[in-house]
């Protein structure tokens, strides 16, 4: 429907919504009406000059021979086109001083962007004064690829700004805890005194030298200052100093309560302004419009019967005509024709012959009214219900599935339409036109009058008097896209004719020209209904609505009514829906025209929008409702709306009903001003309600338009609509960007939008989004399909080329950040518990001592004595089966074969290597047997080993480097490999990723003497140094932790009994081999236990996924152990391969138990989608579960063979940011599922301690875990990149309760819960629920998160997110998504992610980096590296698709 701009005088406003006019008569002067649904607002002037010209250009008039000149009736001054113009430039001159961080976009994304927008990459910045620094950029980059690298103490810049503005910024203040402050230094840089604060003094000695460097030879740094003094040596970190310093605009005033809503979460809701304008008038009455005139017994009957007679008693004159583009008649229909047309052996009587449904579809295009008006009175007299609906031009038009649902709701079997648009509608390859998506199937009938004969001389069709049956059904399309048909009865239609009649003073033999869609609304109702004429010097504004039909219309000005009104209105009250006259001076005015008087024999109330319908003050803004014979009467098919909108009853304050008639509400926001005047300010379907104050689309629409508007973006392609975000609505722009447009001006331009609206409307923008030219999709006369658009956006298919997303300015709702209260003692809260029943949280797995079983392992203290002892007493008993990919055994070793390759190798080691006893011995072996023998060959020699794993021949740049840091740290006196993998650490390409000649001795294992050793090395005590377990953590930190010789005998002993392991046993191991658990399974096991172990390398998955499962089947196994990325590749791989693995007869009905070894929370949906896929395999679904350990105890919990399954519970996630469990019902919102992580090993105690104050906490608290066991590891090695890490983490005790025992800190946090299960010793079961290690949360507003529940969260929010990961930096949320799909994807993902992570953990998220898949680093345990990810993208070597960075 056409927005109507303000109309003054007789100057002709409008827009031409149809390619169509209908012919004025040649002798008089020819009419606009101008009609649409009511909005008459002098918003933008500029549209006014454009609409009058493409007005007068569209359509020369004929007829009009003294057209009066515009000059004679000058505007007044506040109708300047510019004025709004300006009022726009005065509010953006408050801003010019703020600068906006511009995204980064990578050069393919781009859509079409000039040659001046092409800067390199590293210098692209949203920053007007660094233009004379760009063309210096472009010379000094080539030198320095990546500017942050060059300078390695950039940091500590950032922190000290962060720390002089942490209580203006954004009220997230986040740290990750595993890296605690920031590195600084005390140095200056020229121009730039300010000192360091003294807390920041960690920096490293080598990066002095290199702050002096930067400060001689880098003399740009010294130019290149943001506002803040910063200087800006990275892309990252620039665009990020520019975001931190427009955060420190000071937010709105500070929110004083809390309210409760459904789920009793405290968010802060917007307190009602104690000065905001309140309604001070009168509570308004009804209007009444005049009386209907009788007129005799000239009225006719029924609109038929009127047909009927001009078409009998004046066949000639003239009833329609058609003009086409150019404004000539291309047809006259007479008022004889049209009843000739409609003869009963035509095509609307033998339409009854084609369908049994009253309803038929008109599906005429709008050049074509003719055939049109012939189709609706032919249906009518045929006693049929006319549908009219638009003409469908692709399977995918925006809305069209909405429109056939329609049709289908009303039994729709038929459609009329010509012989050309039948013609023109897609086809199916059998040449009948295709099926819409969403349609019924539908018969399509032309109506062509080639089709038609003349009726007979003595026809008279029986014609009834107008009743209350459907005359016809008018499609409207509501707020949120759905299509709803209004149904208008005979007698609504005849009188709304009448009444349209008198109020417009029409006549006989006048004429109308109609520029509307003849098929719906006001170009029906005067078009094709009333086809009579205006007077000539009238223009009438009115106001209309689907639901009500005319509401109100000005009057002839010879009828004495009053002159026409205009008030010039604050907008400020208007969003309090208060009437307040403001002067014109201000920024914020709405100048607004009255749409008329009330309609003849109606009644019209102004009634609040929501809530009960009470009558609104004389100043306040209500929906107005009419209550006339002339309204629609139903929404077909829907009462429950029909009740809600046709059947209103307003009533008084007072609770009195106004009236005993229904209302129908119209939809149109508005109040009666003097001389009962009706003035429209906006629809209901533009109405955006944000923080409780109203503000109307269309009025934002125009102050965008205001901010340079023809060159960046098309006129009339902006879209502004409202989206539900965190309990209120955000207001979104949606625009079409010219394809000229540079992507720094349309960035400057988009930011100037931002402006201008928070400063005219006082609302900020929530996201501004550019659409390529022509992408959005278009309503079906022009115009933006709006709600197809919010749609999109939400899908994320929208696809922008520019994003800006602005929550930390709208969301004022956020909860309170978490104020840490002064601690409670431990004692206090021992003794809370105690009163509130609660037991200490404390669990243990079965007593080692009371344990009989006939273990002979258990007479030997050392893992070599054990093998020897198996050599001798079963030397042929198999121990290890190694496969290939293609699953055949590539390698294998009985008892005696490992015992005798160890001996060679404890040869080589003293006699080659010259080797003593307690130096450390490196093994970079691929997964195999070289690896286990050359274990116990070093144990055999007295040597240390420390398994490492080979670097990648194909990434030696990034595995070689850990390489060589492990051998260094754990100071490896010896190297033993492979001969390639020996070749490998000495090649040319090694040489180049590190220094090749500072390799230790290396010695290869592949042509071993055959001597056999004389004596072997026996260790003075059991808790001498075993071997050493290094690992990198999630973190980044490198820590090696050492293995006694009796805590690797008891870990050894604590799995054989968890998991019932004996020599009969065969277990599959999917896992590597080099630390924590998988290293333990491989490598020492076996040898304790004498059970045999399928040992399937996880590379070998990568060219055959099915490779273990096949190999479960094929030996029977009942126990397996794998990681999370080996699920992973045969959940993926193999998903849909279930049928052809039936058939290659793989059964896994063997397995009893199947346990992922992981360190970290349970990931039960990997786990529950790999029971379901695998079910048909006969995977039981109790097999599945997981086990848990860490660095301190490599095997705290594991499930094994015997004992209850395990438990999951519910949490809620917003207790835990709290560090509070509190249990909730599955599928409760906000609840999050945690699977207990296998059962305690024997041998281990386990307690739930507080991080702070080290005092033991009661069941189901969140704390973090200490574990006490004979297999904890006795302390680290070393630890490389974190020299803080503190040495209590082994030997620790609680500071109340039991003070004795020394305890191991995990790390991670979780809680011990008591269960209704028994174990295996009849006592009650505590199961310990992981829920994230400690060093990976992100403190934020107070609150603890787990970055996986935030990763969660946004993978769920696009079909095209493959992996995320998320870290903070300073105190901004990062969020890392890898996309899936098509680049021009890329944008649609900021808006989605900033939504759920707001939605669902109340966290704005402040910078959004879309990257391509395979980015984010994941370890072999299938672990997410966040820390190596956050390291790149600080020194910008992500090379990402996008990266926004929200306002």
């Amino acid at each position: 429907a056409p927005y109507i701009p303000q109309i003054q005088g007789k100057t002709i406003v409008g827009h031409s919504c149809a390619k169509l006019l209908l012919q004025p008569n040649a002798d008089g002067p020819a009419v606009f009406l101008v009609c649409g649904p009511g909005l008459c607002a002098g918003v933008d002037p500029s549209l006014q000059r454009d609409h009058r010209i493409q007005v007068s250009a569209q359509a020369p008039l004929p007829g009009n021979k003294n057209p009066k000149s515009r000059a004679t009736n000058a505007r007044d001054e506040r109708f300047r086109s510019d004025l709004h113009t300006e009022a726009v430039q005065a509010a953006l001159a408050k801003y010019k001083e703020r600068k906006m961080p511009m995204p980064s976009k990578r050069r393919s994304v781009l859509v079409q962007s000039s040659v001046e927008a092409c800067t390199p990459p590293d210098t692209s910045s949203a920053s007007e004064d660094e233009g004379s620094l760009r063309r210096q950029g472009r010379l000094t980059t080539a030198t320095a690829p990546f500017p942050g690298l060059a300078h390695p103490g950039a940091e500590h810049w950032f922190n000290r700004v962060i720390q002089g503005s942490s209580s203006t910024t954004s009220s997230s203040a986040s740290s990750t805890s595993s890296h605690p402050g920031g590195r600084g230094a005390n140095s200056n840089t020229t121009g730039n005194t300010s000192t360091i604060p003294a807390n920041n003094t960690a920096l490293t000695a080598n990066n002095t030298t290199n702050n002096t460097a930067v400060t001689s030879n880098n003399t740009s740094v010294t130019a290149n200052h943001s506002s803040g003094g910063v200087p800006v040596n990275s892309r990252v970190s620039s665009k990020i100093q520019q975001l931190l310093n427009t955060l420190k605009r000071p937010k709105r005033p500070p929110l004083r309560e809390f309210f409760l809503d459904d789920f009793e979460e405290l968010l802060d809701v917007q307190q009602p302004d104690p000065h905001q304008p309140k309604p001070e008038g009168q509570q308004m009455g009804p209007l009444e419009g005049e009386p209907l005139e009788g007129g005799g017994g000239h009225r006719p009957p029924s609109l038929l019967a009127a047909l009927q007679r001009w078409g009998t008693t004046q066949p000639k004159s003239p009833c329609l005509t058609a003009l086409d583009n150019s404004g000539k008649a291309v047809y006259t229909l007479t008022y004889g024709k049209t009843w000739t047309l409609l003869d009963p052996t035509g095509p609307y009587w033998t339409l009854l012959d084609h369908t049994n449904s009253p309803t038929v579809a008109l599906v005429f295009p709008n050049s074509d009214p003719v055939m049109f008006m012939v189709a609706f009175y032919g249906c009518l007299l045929a006693q049929l219900v006319p549908v009219p609906i638009e003409v469908p031009l692709t399977r995918k038009d925006a809305g069209s599935q909405q429109v056939g649902f329609l049709l289908g709701s009303c039994g729709v079997t038929l459609a009329l339409t010509t012989d050309a648009c039948q013609k023109g509608l897609p086809k199916s390859q059998t040449g009948e036109v295709a099926a819409f998506k969403g349609w019924p199937r539908l018969l399509w009938f032309v109506t062509d009058s080639k089709h038609v004969v003349k009726p007979p001389k003595d026809w008279y069709p029986p014609i009834q008097e107008a009743s209350n049956y459907i005359a016809y059904i008018e499609y409207k399309t509501s707020k949120e896209g759905s299509t709803m048909g209004i149904t208008v009865t005979h007698a609504a239609m005849l009188a709304h004719c009448q009444s349209l009649t008198q109020a417009c003073g029409y006549a006989e033999a006048e004429t109308i020209t109609n520029v509307l869609d003849f098929k719906r609304e006001a170009g029906l109702w005067h078009g094709v209904l009333t086809a009579r004429g205006l007077r000539p010097e009238v223009i009438c504004p009115c106001a209309s609505s689907s639901e009500a039909m005319t509401v109100a219309i000005r009057r002839p000005p010879e009828s004495g009514v009053p002159p026409p009104g205009k008030a010039v209105l604050s907008m400020g009250g208007l969003s309090h829906s208060v009437i307040r006259v403001d002067t014109e001076e201000k920024l914020s005015v709405l100048t607004v025209q009255d749409v008329g008087q009330v309609m003849p024999a109606a009644l019209v109330c102004v009634v609040r929008v929501e809530g009960t319908p009470y009558l609104c003050h004389t100043d306040e803004v209500g929906e107005i409702c009419v209550s006339s014979a002339s309204t629609g009467t139903a929404y077909y098919g829907l009462p429950g709306r029909t009740k809600n909108v046709f059947e209103t009853i307003p009533v008084k304050l007072s609770g009195i009903p106004v009236s005993d008639r229904p209302f129908t509400r119209t939809s149109l926001l508005g109040f009666v001003g003097p001389d009962s005047l009706v003035f429209v300010v906006g629809k209901m379907d533009g109405l955006m309600v944000v923080s409780g104050r109203r503000h109307n689309a269309d009025d934002v629409v125009a102050t965008a338009l205001a901010v340079e508007p023809m060159k960046f973006v098309y006129r009339g392609r902006i879209a502004v609509f409202s989206v539900a975000v965190l309990h209120d609505e955000r207001i979104v722009v949606v625009a079409e960007q010219r394809p000229d447009a540079s992507e720094e001006d349309s960035f400057q331009w988009m930011s100037r939008v931002l402006q201008a609206i928070d400063s005219i409307h006082q609302v900020g923008v929530y996201c501004l989004a550019l659409v390529p030219a022509n992408t959005l999709p278009k309503a079906p006369l022009g115009g933006i399909h709006i709600s197809e658009t919010k749609q999109r956006f939400l899908e994320g298919c929208l696809h922008p080329c520019n994003v800006l997303m602005c929550p930390h300015t709208c969301v004022t709702n956020l909860p309170k950040p978490r104020q840490k209260q002064a601690e409670v003692g431990p004692a206090s809260m021992i003794v809370g518990n105690l009163v509130a029943g609660k037991r200490i949280a404390q669990a243990c797995g079965r007593d080692l001592s009371q344990l009989e079983d006939n273990d002979q392992a258990r007479k030997f203290l050392y893992m070599q004595d054990v093998l020897q002892w198996r050599a001798q007493a079963t030397p042929d008993h198999p121990l290890f089966l190694v496969l290939n990919a293609k699953g055949a055994v590539v390698n294998s070793a009985s008892c005696l074969q490992l015992h005798k390759r160890a001996e060679r190798v404890a040869v080589a080691l003293t006699e080659k290597g010259r080797l003593n006893a307690g130096d450390h011995v490196a093994l970079v072996y691929p997964p195999g047997i070289d690896l286990i023998a050359t274990f116990y060959g070093c144990l055999y020699a007295g040597c240390v080993p420390v398994t490492v794993r080979p670097p990648h021949p194909q990434n030696l740049a990034t595995t070689l480097p850990t390489v060589k840091m492990i051998v260094e740290v754990s100071k490896s006196v010896c190297i033993l490999t492979t001969q390639a993998i020996m070749k490998l650490l000495k090649s040319k390409e090694a040489a180049a990723a590190v220094d090749v000649k500072s390799w230790p001795m290396v010695l290869d294992t592949d042509d071993l003497p055959r001597k056999r050793t004389p004596q072997l090395y026996k260790p003075p005590t059991p808790e001498m140094l075993a071997y050493l377990d290094f690992s990198v953590s999630t973190t980044g930190i490198l820590a090696g932790v050492k293995m006694s010789h009796a805590a690797t005998s008891a870990l050894c002993r604590s799995i054989k009994l968890q998991c019932e392991l004996y020599p009969s046993r065969q277990i599959a191991i999917c896992l590597d081999p080099y630390c924590g658990l998988g290293f333990a399974l491989w490598c020492l096991c076996s040898v304790y236990s004498g059970h045999q172990s399928i040992l399937v390398p996880p590379l070998e998955l990568e060219t055959n996924a099915s490779l273990w499962l096949s190999a479960v089947s094929q030996y029977k196994v009942r126990v397996t152990f794998c990681s999370y990325s080996v699920m992973e590749m045969c959940t993926k791989g193999l998903g849909s391969q279930t049928e052809a693995l039936r058939l290659r007869n793989v059964n896994l009905s063997c397995v009893r138990t199947c346990m992922v070894v992981a360190e970290e929370r349970p990931r039960i949906s990997l786990t529950q989608t790999f029971s379901k896929i695998f079910k048909d395999l006969g995977l039981s679904t109790r097999a599945v579960s997981t086990t848990f350990g860490c660095r301190v105890n490599v095997a705290v919990c594991l499930q094994g063979t015997a004992g209850p399954d395990p438990t999951t519970v519910y949490v809620d996630m917003r207790a835990l940011r709290h560090d509070r469990v509190r249990l909730v019902e599955r599928g409760s919102p906000h609840s999050l599922p945690l699977m207990e992580s296998g059962k305690i090993l024997p041998g281990v105690k386990v307690i739930v301690a507080n991080t702070e104050t080290k005092g033991p906490l009661g069941d189901s608290h969140l704390g973090e875990i200490w574990v006490s066991s004979p297999h904890n590891a006795t302390g680290y090695y070393t630890v490389y990149g974190e020299e803080a890490l503190h040495t209590d983490h082994f030997n620790t005790r609680l500071c109340f309760g039991d003070t004795v025992t020394n305890w191991a800190r995990t790390g991670y946090l979780g809680f011990l819960r008591r269960t209704e299960l028994t174990d295996a010793s009849g006592e009650r079961h505590d199961a310990l629920y992981v829920v994230g290690s400690l060093d990976e949360t992100l403190e934020l507003r107070g609150m603890r998160y787990h970055p996986i529940d935030i990763e969660t969260s946004v993978i769920r929010a696009h079909k095209s997110i493959a992996e995320c990961a998320v870290f903070t930096w300073t105190n901004l949320l990062v969020v890392v998504v890898e996309l899936e799909g098509s680049e021009q994807e890329a944008l649609d993902l900021v808006a989605l992610v900033t939504n759920v992570v707001l939605e669902e953990h109340y966290l704005i998220v402040g910078v959004v980096v879309v990257v391509d898949p395979g980015v984010i680093p994941i370890n072999s345990r299938g672990e997410k590296q966040r820390m190596h990810l956050r390291d790149g993208f600080l020194a910008d070597q992500l090379d990402p698709i996008y990266v926004a960075y929200n306002m």
